[in-house]
């Protein structure tokens, strides 16, 4: 197995569905919270496949577009949806009376991890196009969370693809991936000097937190001295007031008198 701090100098990209159904069982969950998955020995984050949309299917919150690259399998293309927002463009918006947020969504289209917009309206069924994404699992099948997709345009395009697969596929993903010593070594100071930035940005958190509970102690013990300090003055007043009300009765008996 390949230590998971040599994982970001290969990003490798699959691009046959097969393989992908067969090879990626195993993976691991990094610490950025993104599963890498396995081709023999090489850590895939992304793939990349060209075939024909043979289904679209629409839900509140996302489209699913399954797609068949003609290696005898098929996989699931995850095309998130919009939340739909207030004018404030932070919250969002429930749809109805009483409606819920998860069928406040519009038809607006989102990568899935930089949020740009994806045009989905040319892809339909009957459709060849080329996508790239990342892998996920829901309830043990593999699927992709759609990051681009194209069109492809013609056959030519298509052919050039499955040369740069198969060169790929020879190339690269057969030829089991080895680092150097040097490289190694490398690799795990960069490693010990991340794992040294995060704690010293979780101290800064840790110090953040305590200077503001600090803040708010000391915030709450001034207003507690303020209202005691206004409950006492009422008090000496509100003493004051009946003292002078007694005296004013007095009078006015006396004079009654």
């Amino acid at each position: 197995m390949v230590p998971h701090f040599h994982f970001h100098v290969r990003a490798l990209v699959l691009d046959n569905l097969r393989s992908i159904h067969r090879y990626t069982g195993r993976h691991l969950t990094s610490n950025l919270d993104q599963s890498t998955f396995f081709y023999l020995n090489h850590p895939i984050r992304f793939v990349s496949l060209v075939g024909i949309i043979v289904a679209r299917s629409e839900y509140p919150t996302l489209t699913i577009l399954t797609v068949d690259d003609s290696s005898g399998a098929t996989i699931d293309v995850i095309v998130l949806k919009a939340p739909i927002t207030d004018d404030n463009g932070d919250q969002p918006v429930r749809s109805g009376r009483g409606g819920d947020l998860q069928s406040a969504y519009a038809t607006k289209h989102v990568a899935a991890t930089n949020k740009t917009t994806v045009d989905t309206n040319p892809l339909v069924p009957g459709v060849v196009v080329q996508v790239k994404g990342t892998l996920s699992v829901f309830r043990g099948t593999m699927q992709v969370q759609l990051e681009r997709v194209s069109v492809v345009q013609d056959t030519n395009a298509e052919m050039r693809f499955l040369d740069q697969r198969s060169r790929y596929l020879v190339e690269v993903l057969s030829v089991p991936w080895s680092l150097t010593e040097e490289e190694v070594e490398r690799l795990r100071y960069e490693a010990d000097d991340e794992e040294e930035r995060l704690e010293e940005e979780r101290e800064r958190i840790k110090r953040r937190q305590r200077r503001r509970i600090e803040r708010e102690e000391k915030d709450q013990r001034r207003i507690q001295k303020l209202w005691e300090r206004e409950e006492r003055l009422r008090a000496k007043e509100a003493l004051y007031s009946r003292d002078a009300g007694a005296k004013f009765m007095r009078d006015f008996e006396e004079r009654k008198v």
